[in-house]
């Protein structure tokens, strides 16, 4: 996925959840932070970040801020902090066959009491044509759901970054889902290079890395992929290993 318009700039400091200030072009300028967790770590005084330029009409901030340089051993890299961006990423991941090849994919569906991030499903084998075309089905149905990482300390990677009741919920619902037959996947996009690990959180929410373990001993695929990462450019690109006990 890109962005357009795409301007550097200077953090300053982050005013609530939602707005920040920066340095562009040598006026302090609020922007909006495109990310309401903490990211305490990314969002530092006097580093640069990354503004997208908004036309939309009406709008009290001008520029999202979506990407920064976070600062490492080695020098820096570049962090994505969109929280919209794994969304994107993940449904041109998908279409490309990320998952092996499904058919009817949809975003944003409710199955039961639940809405995943994307439902489809798998295509049917040449084997299974026949009987799959008598029961009326292309194919076993899939649901998928999405959680962004952007929290990284010495290469590895941790979700969530505060506690979510609704990722909790999403995790159980595939669990469940798992059980009655479905494809489940549960997609961590890391929003940067440079990761060698995906743990769950524990300090922040054992109840989270809990349920992930459930999800897995139920058949739900648990999938980390790292993303290439440029000012204007993200673009999910390899597997980290995931790491649950």
């Amino acid at each position: 996925m890109r962005y357009s318009n795409v301007h550097p700039a200077i953090f300053l400091r982050r005013l609530n959840r939602f707005v920040a200030e920066v340095a562009l072009d040598g006026a302090v300028q609020r922007v909006h932070v495109k990310n309401t967790g903490r990211c305490a770590e990314l969002l530092v005084p006097g580093y640069r970040v990354y503004l997208e330029k908004s036309d939309a009409p009406g709008r009290k901030t001008l520029y999202d801020l979506v990407t920064v340089e976070k600062k490492t051993d080695v020098g820096f890299k570049l962090v994505n902090m969109d929280s919209m961006a794994p969304n994107r990423a993940a449904h041109e991941w998908l279409a490309a066959g990320g998952l092996g090849e499904l058919m009817d994919l949809r975003a944003e569906a409710t199955v039961g009491d639940s809405r995943f991030d994307f439902v489809a499903r798998e295509r049917s084998s040449t084997s299974d044509a026949a009987r799959q075309a008598e029961a009326g089905a292309a194919g076993r149905p899939v649901a998928i759901e999405v959680k962004g990482c952007t929290l990284e300390t010495d290469g590895v990677a941790r979700f969530p970054d505060a506690p979510t009741l609704r990722g909790l919920k999403h995790v159980r619902g595939l669990t469940r889902l798992a059980g009655e037959g479905w494809r489940c996947a549960l997609l961590i996009v890391i929003q940067m290079k440079g990761v060698s690990e995906f743990r769950p959180n524990w300090d922040t929410q054992p109840a989270f890395g809990e349920a992930l373990i459930e999800a897995q001993a139920a058949g739900v695929e648990i999938r980390a992929m790292d993303c290439r990462v440029a000012p204007g450019v993200v673009e999910i690109d390899a597997p980290v290993k995931v790491t649950l006990s």
